[in-house]
């Protein structure tokens, strides 16, 4: 298959190079990142590049790796009126996502209360599979979570009326319809709320070390004050709820596809024509799930603020217990964009990719409007994390897209057939960061190297301007599933 550069760190596969190829596939990468790809990668981008109603070209991020029926990294935008919806371009954990929180402590007031510290949030923000939060709901309430999503956090004394602002879309999206979730979703995700999941998610304190503000600026807007000052950062989503979701839609699509004259070259990509009833219907249940996971992390929020008020004493709010920004990956929403010199409303498919919209978009808080929208990107449990901003490039190139991660360069199993995970919990304390795992096997597939180097994902993200980096975060302090 031809991969051919078309531009800095820009590849394109033609359409002449898979019969049924609408639009070229397009991966975002240097060299040496673009080597690393697996074929899978290769094969899924251009498998959705055949998949109807698509515009302009099927995109892959610097941090794509082979995923379910998309890349993950894998970015996709389909016309409203002939395009399609599709379960595999958003993923099983819907609305999986990161949030940062700043504080004003520094990290020579944290660390001779660390391990106090992990041991307290580990106790009060559950993980791992299965793992179920303290908030107990009836079907009814969880009814009103799936509609309101943070905001019924704010009623419920379990977050601050300006997190709203500071979290994508307010915290709520618009579309989500309960009538058409199924039995046992509800059953799956009604106790999980102020959960982490298992695999790559996580909650971690960090640090801003020397050199680690990149662009002081926009660091100002965003609360990075100066070197030594700590954040909380955690990943997570709608876990069982979104993961039933996505199964019982998959099942559905793949029923009817031929009922609409749809063939895919992967039934991992079954898929609905977004206006038709099927199509409507996933999009009302995968909307109620993304507002689950934005009261999932609003929940785990008011955790964090819970046990750092105790362990150092005071009220959170003293502590500058802020939110940054809250932003997903994994989700389709309906954007409008230029194409061709007219407006159109299309789906875009973010799997496994992060918003990442320009200065004096509507959507973004006040404060942010001049920076372009935060974008926080997750690396590894032992070499950190980055926030960027998004771009006016993103928004012209990319439908407003960028990286949501490090992306992995190896499977589960390949990792944990290089380290034991109770070795590499050592190995991390010798090196001053402290972590709690519910299991030490999920420690050893999470080590760095099973992960691509985050320098060079966030450089190529530059280099593109697609995200403008604006500050590195180290971690001292890991909360595992």
């Amino acid at each position: 298959m031809k991969v051919l550069p078309v531009g800095d760190c820009v590849w394109e596969i033609p359409p002449s190079e898979k019969p049924g190829m609408r639009v070229p596939a397009r991966i975002y990468a240097s060299e040496s990142l673009l080597g690393q790809m697996d074929k899978g990668v290769f094969e899924q981008v251009t498998n959705v590049a055949c998949l109807p109603g698509i515009v302009r070209a099927s995109l892959c991020m610097p941090d794509g790796h082979w995923g379910y029926g998309f890349p993950i990294g894998g970015v996709a935008a389909f016309r409203a009126d002939t395009g399609v919806i599709s379960p595999g371009g958003i993923g099983f954990d819907i609305n999986c996502g990161m949030r940062l929180l700043r504080t004003t402590l520094t990290e020579d007031e944290v660390r001779p209360r660390l391990r106090e510290l992990i041991n307290a949030l580990f106790a009060a923000v559950p993980s791992g599979v299965g793992a179920k939060g303290f908030v107990h709901l009836s079907e009814a309430q969880f009814s009103e979570v799936m509609v309101q999503g943070s905001g019924w956090c704010v009623k419920h004394g379990y977050g601050w009326p300006e997190d709203l602002e500071r979290t994508e879309g307010q915290g709520c999206l618009p579309g989500a319809d309960p009538a058409h979730v199924s039995a046992r979703a509800v059953s799956r995700g009604r106790d999980q709320l102020g959960t982490l999941g298992s695999g790559n998610h996580y909650l971690e304190i960090q640090v801003i070390r020397p050199g680690g503000i990149h662009d002081p600026a926009a660091a100002r807007a965003l609360g990075v004050d100066a070197p030594g000052q700590v954040f909380v950062m955690f990943h997570c989503g709608s876990r069982g709820f979104g993961h039933q979701i996505a199964t019982d839609y998959l099942r559905i699509f793949d029923q009817v596809m031929r009922h609409y004259g749809i063939v895919v070259n992967d039934r991992e990509l079954a898929c609905a024509p977004f206006r038709s009833p099927e199509g409507q219907a996933y999009f009302g249940a995968m909307t109620a799930a993304a507002n689950s996971a934005f009261v999932n992390r609003q929940v785990i929020t008011h955790r964090v603020r819970e046990v750092l008020g105790r362990v150092f004493g005071k009220d959170p709010r003293e502590l500058g217990l802020s939110v940054v920004y809250d932003v997903c990956h994994n989700t389709a929403k309906v954007e409008r964009y230029p194409v061709d010199g007219e407006l159109l409303d299309l789906i875009v498919h973010r799997k496994g990719a992060t918003r990442a919209f320009g200065p004096g978009a509507p959507d973004l808080p006040e404060a942010y409007r001049e920076i372009g929208q935060p974008v926080i990107i997750g690396g590894s449990m032992e070499t950190g994390s980055a926030l960027l901003v998004g771009t006016a490039r993103a928004m012209a190139e990319t439908w407003g897209s960028t990286a949501h991660g490090a992306g992995r360069t190896m499977s589960r199993a390949q990792a944990k057939r290089r380290v034991w995970g109770e070795t590499l919990l050592k190995e991390m304390e010798a090196r001053g960061v402290i972590v709690r795992a519910a299991s030490k096997s999920g420690v050893a597939e999470e080590a760095g190297f099973a992960y691509k180097d985050l320098a060079a994902v966030v450089d190529v993200l530059h280099r593109l301007d697609i995200s403008r980096r604006v500050a590195s975060l180290t971690p001292i302090g890991n909360i595992k599933g």
